[in-house]
């Protein structure tokens, strides 16, 4: 599987159609004026590991720090929104004040269509004209669950090492739909999987050299656990941690957590 953990390399996959007349504006507020997956397409690529500054090509994005998923600071949107959007926003037009949201909090962060249709509700936008505006933006490519999904587990599984079961359990708390989930996870062979568990606990293997054995097992499967790993693999990955270092695994526990 390809590795790229900036959502703003990876944009979403193609073009979207273009927009009927009267809502090219959308499109640009969110910044896909011109449809093209560069630097400025999707804001707030990146990983926890540490954020990366502009895209090669990008113009306007060069040097500009870009948030990542699961950053608590873009939930609520980008700050430099654009006035237009926020004069959307007080809008005495439902169907106004339903765009200038969305595009707002697309140009903070991705968001899945769940999220969105959340955020409208919370400012009690009509379910019917809710529903109209959201179907739009997905129609021109605005909100794709499908693509978000996929970016997410690139993101989440190079950026957080989680293993399959942990990104299927964060995007349903996104609202995606159980079918895109198991096909974004599908990326995730059982071979990449264990290539990572093994990477996180080399990384953490020297931190565990004060402790015993049990403890250093108990320590480190544990870890794996929280990121999502099966319990038999997190055991048999540290316990062949541990005799490479010359621990006697033998009769270590065989509960770790």
């Amino acid at each position: 599987m390809t590795r790229r953990t900036d959502w703003a390399e990876y944009a979403y996959p193609g073009t979207p159609r273009e927009p009927e007349p009267g809502h090219e504006g959308e499109r640009r507020a969110a910044g896909h004026g011109d449809g093209r997956p560069d630097g400025d397409s999707y804001p707030g690529g990146g990983t926890s590991d540490g954020d990366r500054s502009g895209a090669g090509g990008s113009r306007r994005g060069r040097g500009r720090r870009r948030r990542g998923f699961g950053d608590p600071s873009t939930e609520d949107g980008d700050p430099s929104s654009s006035s237009r959007a926020e004069q959307g926003e007080s809008s005495g037009d439902p169907a106004e004040r339903a765009r200038a949201i969305c595009l707002r909090l697309l140009t903070g962060t991705p968001r899945t269509r769940k999220q969105l249709a959340d955020a409208l509700r919370k400012r009690e936008i009509p379910d019917e004209v809710a529903e109209e505006v959201l179907s739009r933006f997905e129609e021109v490519g605005l909100i794709d669950d499908s693509a978000f999904a996929d970016a997410w587990v690139e993101s989440r599984h190079h950026g957080r090492g989680l293993a399959r079961r942990a990104l299927a359990r964060e995007l349903r708390t996104k609202g995606v739909d159980s079918t895109l989930i198991d096909a974004a996870v599908a990326q995730l062979d059982s071979e990449q999987e264990e290539a990572t568990a093994r990477e996180l606990v080399a990384r953490k293997l020297r931190a565990t050299s004060g402790l015993d054995r049990d403890k250093r097992l108990r320590r480190l499967a544990g870890m794996l656990a929280r990121k999502g790993y099966s319990e038999g693999m997190a055991l048999r990955i540290v316990r062949q941690a541990l005799e490479e270092e010359g621990e006697d695994t033998e009769f270590l526990e065989d509960e770790a957590f």
